[in-house]
């Protein structure tokens, strides 16, 4: 099957997964078959899915870990409601803005023991396990364990990563110790084992959640952090719960399109979409005129996210305000379509997370992203644990009248954001992507490529992409480009103001997205999933 986009048709890498009982799409083929396997067990989607993220951490952990933090959406198919739950962690209780300056910072750290927040993964698994799932935590994360001790063959990514972490005088000594035990990093296609982060799994699996934050797991992280001179406590992490939410949504193409609220960036995507909604397109998902009205959103929905999201608790607005329809049509009418504006958007095209999504043939539906933030996090591995600490923290503002000011145990914002879209109360999409501040973009792309051009999963996810955002050390702000777009494409959009870079035909800097759409007429689930990782939609 070929896509055709403006004058220019290219193939489709993969066809698209189709399946009736279940179906898990995910980065890592052992990460979706070990999801898929949970199923065919007589588990549901909320099995699968933890089971799916809990392996991605042993063949995966450049991307996520049991450091770093979980979020997701899930669809409850007995009830027919969608429940949002936020994994996220949370500061020290000494972390302020003065502490971080005595510490000799003028801005947050990004790597190290100080960027650290505490770790919210094994208390999102747990809630979301014990509310909806069928055979236990435990169950869900057997696979894991499995290879985590036995050992797995190491593929292309994991090796990249090892490869240029090995070299970073950044990365801490522990993780040194864990990932190259014998001091070098080992050969592509080479038998892995991580006994260590094994042993931490199973105490979950027998114990429960509570061993992280009360337990004995608990006691070794917060040993380690007071030997590394780190704030965070036995008594942080003891207070540390998730919690649940109320997604926000926003119609869009005859769906109500669901994304999870502040702390997360969803507010951003909705913007997006619904600043989106109602402009006309070009007539190509690859057009100058679809991406450049596209940009213009992203700018605008930016700008909003640098001056209101944070931590819900600390906002100064009411997020619903910055997706209410009148205030959508304010920030719409000064898109102009016939040239670029200048941008106030923050951040950059950085950010490691893992995202995947399962469903079942009873219409339970999940949509989970966990991530360390960069690549391997802080860089730091708990001694004897396996745990490699996100670096969280790094995303928050050292600026006390910025809105996302440190402030003890408040959450950052975050850039992950699972989402889910539903047609008249029912599931139709379940999509998300890894990408940092690239995530609300690529969510905008692919919704639209679905909806307003009848593109298969597969095809949406395999179309180019673009990213807008800053380029660090530049100084600017770049519109990236893969190199398979249109070359009129490319040209109009320079004339209409954009700095327009062009880099590879694949580029992980896109992120990995995965997703399902389900026919409610057949039953049948249509799964993609990005050939830029290394993943599959399995289905049966």
């Amino acid at each position: 099957m070929a896509l055709t986009a403006g004058a220019q048709t290219f193939p489709q890498h993969r066809p698209a997964t189709l399946a009736r009982r279940g179906m898990v799409a995910a980065p890592h083929y052992l990460a979706a078959e070990a999801g898929l396997d949970l199923l065919k067990a007589g588990g549901n989607a909320i099995d699968a899915a933890i089971a799916a993220s809990a392996m991605l951490q042993v063949v995966y952990p450049f991307v996520c870990g049991l450091g770093g933090d979980v979020f997701m959406l899930i669809h409850e198919g007995a009830s027919g409601k969608l429940y949002g739950l936020n994994g996220s962690g949370r500061s020290a209780g000494t972390a302020t803005i003065e502490r971080y300056h005595e510490l000799g910072y003028e801005r947050m750290p990004v790597f190290g023991i100080h960027s650290v927040t505490v770790p919210g993964c094994a208390s999102g698994w747990g809630e979301a396990a014990q509310r909806f799932g069928r055979l236990g935590l435990g169950a869900s994360l057997a696979p894991a364990i499995s290879y985590a001790e036995e050992g797995f063959a190491i593929g292309p990514d994991l090796h990249t990563a090892l490869t240029n972490a090995s070299a970073r005088p950044d990365i801490h000594r522990s993780w040194h110790t864990h990932f190259l035990p014998d001091g070098s990093v080992p050969a592509h296609g080479s038998i892995m084992r991580f006994p260590t982060l094994a042993r931490t799994l199973r105490t979950i699996a027998k114990e429960g959640p509570e061993a992280f934050y009360q337990g004995a797991i608990a006691e070794q992280i917060a040993s380690f952090f007071a030997r590394e001179g780190g704030l965070i406590t036995r008594e942080d992490l003891a207070a540390h719960r998730s919690d649940w939410v109320t997604p926000l949504s926003v119609p869009f193409a005859g769906m109500d399109i669901y994304e999870l609220p502040p702390n997360t960036q969803g507010v951003t995507a909705l913007q997006m979409l619904g600043m989106l909604d109602q402009l006309p397109l070009g007539a190509s998902p690859l057009s100058a005129e679809t991406v450049h009205l596209a940009v213009e959103a992203k700018k605008l929905a930016f700008a909003d996210r640098q001056a209101y999201l944070t931590d819900l608790g600390h906002m100064r607005v009411d997020p619903a305000s910055l997706i209410e329809a009148n205030y959508l049509a304010s920030r719409r009418a000064l898109i102009d379509p016939q040239r670029a504006q200048a941008s106030i958007a923050p951040g950059g095209f950085t950010g490691d997370t893992v995202y995947l999504c399962a469903a079942d043939r009873e219409g339970n539906v999940v949509s989970l992203i966990q991530s360390n933030y960069m690549g391997f996090g802080s860089g730091v591995v708990v001694d004897d644990t396996g745990i490699v600490l996100q670096n969280r923290g790094a995303y928050f503002s050292l600026d006390p009248s910025a809105a996302n000011a440190l402030a003890p145990g408040k959450r950052t914002l975050h850039t992950l954001i699972p989402s889910m879209a539903l047609r008249e109360g029912r599931p139709a999409i379940v999509f998300g992507s890894m990408g940092g501040d690239g995530q609300p973009q690529t969510h905008l792309q692919v919704y639209t490529a679905l909806a307003r051009y009848g593109l298969n999963m597969q095809q949406a996810i395999e179309m180019p992409r673009w990213v807008h955002g800053a380029i660090h050390g530049t100084g600017g702000e770049t519109l990236l480009l893969e190199n398979r777009f249109p070359s009129e494409t490319v040209d109009t959009l320079r004339s209409l103001g954009h700095e327009v870079q062009e880099g590879k035909p694949w580029l992980t800097t896109m992120g990995y997205a995965q997703g399902i759409i389900f026919d409610p007429a057949t039953g049948v689930m249509q799964g993609g999933s990005d050939p830029r990782a290394e993943g599959i939609a399995a289905g049966w």
